[in-house]
């Protein structure tokens, strides 16, 4: 059984790779420009106008501007609801790159993709510790009896907003117990925004953990082998949530994915 989940992880680890790597992947993201910062509509490096309307974006540009909107030329004004993603789905193409449109808390932003990234360019892998049974345990969510509830944190581009959270995930490492609070997915699959003794020395600052949704009676499994790097390791246009209060893991978790190699 030993064997098999440790191969397994190694498949994880692999596509994880590919992924973070892909031509629109996380090192491929040169800038995340917010429009309140331009009231002209001038975005560096990208042309056209993109001015914020209520719940979307209007971008003014002729065909002159290189850029198309799903496919074609744009002719005038055209209005732009957020891209669900993924990011190479983007309505807005220059050439290779990619322009997603993004709203955070009310307030739109452009996201400008470059497959010739000098990051991406320049990857060499995620160092990540092999595979150890000892961080794979079981663990109990339990929600928040009032639902959902919102903390304000820090994000990585120096901004606080808000993360929702809702519920808490208990587990067990070397008979000692700690807690995680988690926000659910749609899906209802677990995100938790943790630190631990080693982050900022021996792995990145924070790390990411996405648990499988719990069944029933709440039971998932607590695989810190998974601990994921945030996007914001990648390319620091990201606008990573720093991990919430009581988050900070009172042990050091050799495990996982630590840093960029």
């Amino acid at each position: 059984m030993t064997k098999d989940a440790s191969d397994e992880w190694k498949r994880w680890h692999e596509r994880r790779t590919a992924t973070v790597s892909a031509p629109y992947g996380p090192l491929a993201l040169t800038g995340t420009h917010w429009l309140e910062d331009h009231p002209a509509g001038r975005l560096p490096d990208i042309p056209g106008r993109w001015t914020a309307d209520g719940d979307g974006v209007l971008l003014t540009a002729t065909a002159a501007d290189g850029l198309t909107v799903d496919g074609r030329p744009p002719a005038g004004r055209v209005r732009l609801a957020a891209d669900p993603g993924p990011a190479e789905e983007a309505r807005v193409a220059l050439g290779e790159r990619r322009l997603v449109v993004l709203v955070r808390e009310g307030l739109w932003g452009v996201r400008d993709f470059d497959p010739n990234a000098g990051p991406r360019r320049a990857f060499r892998g995620i160092a990540a510790t092999p595979y150890d049974p000892r961080w794979s345990v079981p663990g109990r969510f339990t929600p928040y009896g009032t639902g959902r509830r919102s903390v304000r944190v820090p994000n990585a581009d120096g901004r606080e907003r808000g993360l929702a959270l809702g519920g808490e995930l208990a587990f067990t490492l070397d008979g000692r117990e700690h807690t995680l609070q988690v926000s659910v997915e749609d899906d209802g699959s677990l995100w938790a925004v943790f630190a631990d003794g080693t982050s900022g020395s021996t792995s990145y600052r924070f790390r990411f953990l996405r648990p499988a949704a719990p069944d029933a009676e709440g039971l998932t499994t607590v695989d810190l082998n998974r601990a994921l790097l945030p996007p914001c390791a990648f390319a620091g246009h990201f606008v990573c949530p720093f991990p919430p209060p009581g988050n900070t893991l009172g042990i050091r978790v050799e495990a996982g994915e630590r840093e960029l190699r």
